[in-house]
């Protein structure tokens, strides 16, 4: 016995697309926009680098 395909949804025309609805909900939930928040947690999470390194220039 084969398994009926389904037929992908159709997206109304008026739907917001994924990305809208993310940025809506990420400025809903009080999102840092200048990306500070992330510069303070990777600057705890990955250390200064020392030293002269020519290579990471």
């Amino acid at each position: 016995m084969m398994a009926k395909s389904k037929k992908p949804k159709t997206r109304k025309r008026d739907e917001k697309s994924q990305s809208e609805r993310f940025v809506e909900k990420a400025k809903e939930l009080g999102a840092d926009e200048s990306g500070e928040a992330f510069e303070r947690a990777f600057k705890r999470i990955v250390p200064e680098k020392k030293g002269n390194d020519k290579s990471l220039k």
